[in-house]
């Protein structure tokens, strides 16, 4: 059996920011990140559009890249306090992620951060507030999916968290909130976006609904990146565009293990997790190439790339991961970490090993297989 789910609205195109007012009810939470909203006036903006509609509005501000366990208990405190009926978060990945384990919470004080780390194992949600995401970013798509990533800096992990739950009931996806983003940004969360696309589509749990969106989104991210890293407006239009297509696919069959082992570099080594993810997808596709049967060569088509159907297996595979280094290269992301230590490996390995996103890869890896493919970063 296969389940499919979204956020019961998508609101996409210019402008459509001003949908907040239309929610119901009487108390808003707005969790924020770092200023960036604020700076562009998008964060007034949205206040007032609540008020507008009749809401009372308590901000969350200054939730930090990769959200630590102790901001969302700190942002769960203030829920509980105020006691919202909406909790509406806005920004890049880290605010939206925050406000969904936030959320946990306030509906559940009793609840542990260690009761909700294995995956689809969160309590019934919707018992006191709903939720609308607002991305700031073309990349994590986590406006519409059932994950939120959270950092213990004790132990040094990244946990994704997953349950269907934590997916929004509304996202807000305006295409002027990415207007000013700079562009390694640019460049990151769109790597990251090819990520979730391929990722999804080669998933074990992959099927025909989901392929149809993956290979969607594959195609719009591989057209638009490099214009929305010009800072073109069709370029940055596509992008927001095809990172919530992908999401929309990989929020229901899982990633693999190029975001395991992401997120992993990420905790250890504070590498941003675009970064990580466009370092770690050629090598795990070559790793995993023998087990996705004919799916590179729709990975090449869908990328632009010319004459596949002509092409040996061999070829189109390594056309495809051609298409992805090339993509990569272009919009100046390195394929080496400089800052990586072999005496990490093992750690590295034992923590990709372990990560929720492992094992929905199309070919298992062992923590020897993982530690020879960290070794390939260097």
């Amino acid at each position: 059996m296969s389940r499919f789910c979204l956020p019961r609205d998508i609101y996409h195109g210019k402008g459509c920011l001003e949908e907040l007012k239309n929610l119901k009810g009487k108390k808003a939470c707005l969790v924020v990140g770092g200023g960036s909203m604020k700076r562009q006036g998008f964060l007034d903006r949205a206040v007032n559009y609540l008020k507008e509609g009749g809401m009372e509005v308590r901000l969350i501000e200054g939730v930090e890249p990769d959200p630590s366990v102790e901001t969302v208990m700190k942002g769960a405190e203030v829920m509980r306090e105020f006691e919202p009926d909406w909790i509406v978060a806005m920004g890049g990945g880290s605010p939206i992620d925050a406000a969904k384990a936030m959320w946990v919470f306030y509906e559940y004080p009793e609840v542990s951060f260690e009761d909700i780390i294995t995956p689809f194992s969160f309590p019934e949600l919707r018992q006191k507030a709903k939720f609308a995401a607002i991305p700031s970013t073309s990349g994590t798509a986590t406006e519409v999916t059932a994950f939120s990533v959270i950092t213990n800096y004790q132990t040094g992990v990244k946990y994704p968290l997953a349950d269907f739950n934590i997916t929004p009931d509304v996202a807000i996806v305006d295409p002027d909130l990415v207007s000013g983003l700079p562009v390694k940004q640019v460049a990151y969360t769109g790597m990251d976006a090819l990520t979730h696309a391929i990722e999804g589509y080669t998933t074990k749990a992959a099927w025909e609904m989901t392929d149809m969106f993956h290979l969607k989104a594959i195609e719009i991210i591989s057209r638009s990146l490099r214009g929305a890293v010009a800072n073109t407006k069709e370029g940055r239009k596509g992008m927001a565009l095809g990172q919530y297509i992908a999401g929309m696919g990989f929020s229901n069959v899982g990633l693999g293990i190029a975001h395991s082992m992401a997120h992993t570099l990420g905790a250890v080594y504070d590498t941003p997790h675009g970064v990580a993810c466009a370092m770690m997808l050629p090598i795990v596709m070559e790793y995993n190439a023998d087990c996705t049967g004919e799916k590179y060569r729709e990975i090449a088509r869908a990328m632009g790339v010319e004459g596949v159907d002509q092409m040996d297996q061999e070829t189109y595979r390594k056309a495809a991961v051609d298409a992805v280094r090339r993509l990569s290269e272009d919009v100046g992301i390195p394929a080496k970490l400089e800052a990586l230590k072999e005496e990490d490996h093992p750690f590295l390995a034992e923590s990709a090993h372990a990560d929720a996103c492992a094992p929905g890869n199309p070919k298992d890896a062992s923590v020897e297989d993982l530690t020879a493919l960290f070794r390939k970063l260097m």
